[in-house]
This record gives structure tokens, sequence and C-alpha cells, in this order.
């Protein structure tokens, strides 16, 4: 019995492994940890991975998608030439202060298994983060997109009234007779 037992989980791990292999032997990452250090709450960082085709022939990504729905990858809409280089870029919310450590998920055409890559970081008050960037050497802080600014609400623009011969601003409503 322990040998069935045994013999089934080394099955599992080959599979598994093998279609990661299968993912390698098309795609190569330039990494498959990043991690943005400390950021400060409410500016979402992002991180654009490469994904490079190691194939003769187009490699299609189908999907991408995360761990959790703070982390958002951007959809590549084209097929990767072979040799050529995509940009999958990541962006976290950082709205939550903490450590943080997210999966992103991208899916090839005709493979199973996703090919997984990490991101991972602290996200500090803005308080906090303005102290810790003002003690620490230019080249330790890591440059943060500028904050997001909502949507303001467009001021409605009166709309200029043409002077037009014959034709009253106040027209008097006529009587039906």
């Amino acid at each position: 019995m322990k040998k069935i037992i045994l013999l089934a989980t080394a099955f599992v791990f080959t599979m598994a492994a093998m279609s990661q292999s299968a993912v390698d032997s098309l795609i190569k990452m330039n990494t498959e940890n990043y991690d943005f250090g400390k950021v400060k709450q409410n500016v979402p960082p992002v991180y654009a991975f490469e994904i490079k085709n190691i194939t003769d022939k187009p490699v299609v990504v189908e999907n991408t998608w995360a761990s959790c729905g703070c982390t958002t990858p951007e959809k590549i809409t084209e097929p990767i030439a072979p040799g050529a280089i995509a940009k999958l870029k990541v962006q976290y919310n950082a709205a939550a202060v903490g450590t943080f450590g997210k999966d992103v998920y991208i899916k090839l055409a005709g493979i199973d298994q996703p090919k997984t890559v990490h991101i991972t970081g602290e996200v500090l008050a803005a308080e906090a983060y303005d102290a810790w960037a003002k003690d620490q050497p230019k080249e330790q802080v890591k440059e943060q997109p500028k904050e997001q600014v909502k949507d303001q609400p467009k001021e409605k623009t009166k709309e200029k009234s043409k002077n037009v011969p014959g034709i009253s601003k106040n027209p008097t409503p006529v009587k039906n007779q």
C-alpha cells in the first residue's frame, strides 16, 4: 500500500514538473519574482514582466489573471513572435498597509498549466513611507508612480447663444386657435 501511495505522489509531482517545463520550453521570463520593496499606500506600483518567445513559432497568451482582485495584470492581445519579447504589466492597488505576496498566472494556448510569477512588497502609510524615504539614499528608494487623482466632475459650460436675426432668445408661446 505504501508503494502505491508513493508511486501516486511521484506521478503527481512528475506531471506538475512536466507541465511547468512545457511552458518553460516555449517562453522565458526576465524574472519570476519581483519585489516592489516599500510602496506608499494608495499609490499603485506597476511592474512589466518580460516574456520572451524562445520557439520558432508564435506563442499566444490566452489569459492572464491574479490570485487576488487587488492585483491587475494587463492582457496581452497580440501573439508573441519567435524571438520577440512581450511585456506583461502588473499593477498592485496598494490599498492595505502591510506586506503582500501575490501570484500572477499566464495561460498559453495549447498548454494546460499556466506559468506563475510572483510579486511581493510592503505597503506603508503615506506618512510612514515619506519618513522612510527621507532617511534612505536615493538609489534605494524606488520611483513611485504619481498619486492617482480621481476624475473630478467637469463643470457644465454654458453654451454661448448665437444672435440669429428673427429668433428671439425668449420666444413667446404660440397659442393654438
